[in-house]
């Protein structure tokens, strides 16, 4: 054998067994669509499902969330398939979570559905923010876990003797508990400095007037794919949950002339932990500034519906519910002519697109226009020749019907928005003017 013999040097992938317990609380998921996720999730993480621990319970167990016979077979099944790591498909107690590690003895992991979800956006967070929200999230879910590690000095402060009236002073525990509600509290000042200055670029591009469009559905459900064929870019897309978590916006310039911008978020999911809708509130806030959200399914997808309550229930969480929306049904390549057939019937209203393949597109950047020129009308404005930047925005931000140079500037007919109408309305030519052929000069617009 070679003494240089290449070997891998990528990490193991960790052995898992899922655990899930069916309390008949959720009509709309069962429990094996459930750790069917779950186990995408692991997947995601770089761990093998090596096997699935499920059961049927009233209510949890305080002590443990499972039954003593299931730890037992749980500890059963962890030593004979060699497990790395035991993943819970709901949260865990501090307490549970302590107990269930003594139970299955060392080195073997135990977290539940929340950890893993944290640790998959660690690894996917590439910006300032986004690398700051996940750390915020993942110390609010650590700081009540912290324990155990500094048992050895409790033990010399109750101990007794000479010298123990002195104490140890303030237990570590107790420093590191300190330490990370402060390091929260400054993960917090940094996400609210950069939230302002968010909502600062969110008001300029308001006050451009420019239309925006946001794209929301459950994870994987194809909204990265779609932004990079409507606007040429080059968002990452990959066949994994939680591909992107930073949003993305770029512009795209309708038919009819008029610019817009669409944003990519970072997807849903059923049982979304709270602490990550709190720490991704300043991202999601692109959503809630959006005029229009389009909802992503993934048509071919036996559980869309299901997802779509997912999405519209995290939208209503974060206030973004009453924005107007349209529903676009992804994937359809991947479906029958009947089963499209019956997708169409089942949602009228919904824009059916394959962004993979590229069909449907036409029909969507329609419907967007659709949307983005309601409240519109039509009006004849003269702008001079010396308001370039009023002519841009003409041509950008409005439907030009018919438009000609003249002597005194742009003469165009347009149909503009009520925003639009306004900033343009020193300039607008009326009717009876235009019949007259009596145009005012540009000097009566200084």
């Amino acid at each position: 054998m070679s003494r240089f013999e290449p070997r891998p040097t990528a990490p193991a992938r960790e052995r898992a067994i899922l655990v899930g317990v069916d309390l008949g609380r959720n009509a709309d998921w069962t429990l094996d669509e459930s750790m069917a996720e779950l186990a995408r999730l692991a997947e995601t993480d770089g761990a093998d499902v090596v096997f699935t621990l499920t059961q049927r319970l009233d209510a949890p167990v305080s002590r443990t969330f499972i039954g003593k016979g299931k730890a037992e077979e749980l500890v059963s099944h962890v030593r004979n398939l060699d497990a790395d790591i035991v993943i819970f498909d709901d949260e865990l107690t501090p307490s549970q979570q302590s107990n269930l590690e003594k139970i299955v003895g060392e080195p073997v992991k135990i977290i539940d559905r929340t950890a893993l979800i944290l640790d998959i956006f660690g690894v996917h967070a590439t910006t300032r923010e986004g690398r700051l929200q996940v750390q915020l999230a993942q110390l609010q879910y650590v700081l009540p876990r912290l324990r155990g590690m500094w048992g050895h000095l409790v033990g010399e402060q109750t101990r007794g003797g000479i010298g123990s009236r002195f104490g140890q002073g303030e237990s570590q525990l107790e420093v590191d508990r300190r330490l990370v509600r402060k390091r929260i509290s400054t993960l917090r000042d940094e996400l609210a400095r950069l939230e302002t200055r968010r909502e600062v670029q969110s008001k300029t591009r308001w006050d451009s007037g420019v239309y925006r469009v946001a794209l929301a559905g459950y994870t994987n459900a194809g909204k990265s794919t779609l932004l990079n064929v409507l606007t040429g870019a080059d968002a990452y897309v990959r066949d994994e949950l939680f591909a992107t978590l930073d949003p993305t916006t770029r512009s795209v310039e309708l038919e009819e002339g008029r610019k817009i911008t669409v944003t990519d978020t970072v997807g849903f999911i059923q049982k979304l932990p709270t602490t990550l809708v709190e720490a991704f509130k300043s991202t999601l806030a692109e959503v809630r500034a959006a005029n229009l959200v389009l909802l992503v399914a993934d048509a071919s997808d036996p559980g869309a519906e299901r997802h779509l309550c997912a999405v519209r229930s995290v939208l209503d969480e974060i206030g973004a519910s009453q924005i107007p929306s349209v529903l676009v049904l992804n994937k359809c390549d991947l479906l029958s002519s009947e089963d499209l057939a019956e997708l169409q019937s089942r949602y009228p209203d919904a824009v059916t697109i394959s962004a993979r393949e590229g069909t449907g597109l036409s029909g969507l950047l329609y419907r967007i226009a659709r949307e983005a020129s309601r409240g519109d009308a039509t009006v004849t404005v003269l702008v001079p020749f010396e308001k370039g930047i009023l002519m841009k925005m003409v041509h950008e931000r409005c439907q030009v019907i018919r438009e000609v140079y003249t002597e005194n500037g742009l003469l165009a007919t347009i149909r503009a928005s009520e925003r639009m109408r306004a900033t343009l309305a020193p300039y607008t030519v009326s009717d009876d003017a235009l019949e007259l052929e009596e145009l005012p000069t540009p000097t009566q617009h200084q």
